[in-house]
């Protein structure tokens, strides 16, 4: 095991970076809005099909759809940017994704209903509850197909970051080092100072506390094992099931250290470790 000199293991500062790569753009983004407006609109009655005989163009649904898309645009960007922040940028699964969509089809919900009667009566129709709630209906079954459009490659990003690219990033006097998740075999904490341990043995000092890198760092590929010890999934070399229900834990590094040379995970983390592991 190496270890930094001890004039080097003065961390000024210590953050997980994420570099998040670039989905599209707005202008892109209203592209879809457009074509998908077009499309919409075309298809909504026999007087816009490209083929009738007494084909004109939408312009008035056209402009209107366009008008809604651009709030539910505003609407869906204000709601991924909070789970980009919150959630995503540490990790990306199916439960993260649903909760992004039933949000922001609800916050949609709270802003058509009012909007829909006020248009109503501006002008001069009548609100009807039953011409309200399969209007919004649509709505939502057009917004939920809209955003997925829109959003699908910004969080196949994200995923892709959460899961291979991000990286920490560590100040060590002059020197700074950048480490991303696919390097580093564990962390660990002794004498109230947390290591990084990288897959080649070499372990690097951080600021971090277990309680900091647990809440930052992506739980699909790390797991804390016990209060000294989080392991990242392509570490463990060896699972070796133990007395009273316990496991033992191999890793494929080499790293000499007494307080982690045998790594246990007690009965009660046991089904929530071989959940992860699997």
């Amino acid at each position: 095991m190496s270890t930094s000199k001890p004039t080097e293991n003065v961390l000024t500062t210590g953050s997980l970076k994420f570099n998040h790569s670039s989905g599209w753009s707005w202008f892109q983004k209203l592209i879809v809005f457009i074509i998908f407006s077009l499309v919409v609109n075309h298809l909504s009655t026999p007087e816009s099909f490209p083929d009738g005989k007494s084909y004109r163009f939408p312009v008035e649904g056209f402009l209107s759809t366009i008008a809604l898309c651009i709030l539910i645009g505003i609407i869906a960007e204000f709601n991924f940017k909070f789970y980009r922040k919150k959630y995503f940028s540490k990790k990306v699964e199916i439960a993260s994704i649903s909760w992004y969509m039933v949000s922001t089809l609800g916050y949609i919900t709270i802003m058509y209903i009012p909007l829909g009667i006020v248009l109503n009566k501006i002008v001069g129709g009548e609100t009807e509850f039953y011409y309200l709630l399969i209007g919004l209906l649509i709505t939502l079954l057009l917004s939920f197909i809209l955003i997925g459009l829109a959003y699908s490659l910004d969080v196949y990003n994200l995923y892709k970051l959460s899961i291979k690219d991000n990286e920490i990033t560590i100040e060590s006097g002059a020197k700074i080092t950048k480490l991303t998740y696919e390097n580093i075999a564990c962390f660990y904490s002794e004498n109230k100072i947390v290591y990084t341990v990288q897959n080649d043995g070499t372990t690097i000092t951080t600021d971090f506390t277990l309680n900091e890198l647990e809440e930052k760092i992506n739980d699909q590929l790390f797991f804390r094992v016990n209060r000294q010890i989080i392991i990242h999934k392509d570490s463990v070399d060896q699972i070796e099931k133990i007395a009273n229900g316990k496991l033992r834990i191999t890793l494929k590094t080499s790293i000499q250290n007494d307080a982690i040379t045998e790594i246990n995970i007690s009965r009660y983390k046991r089904k929530a470790f071989m959940t992860w592991f699997q």
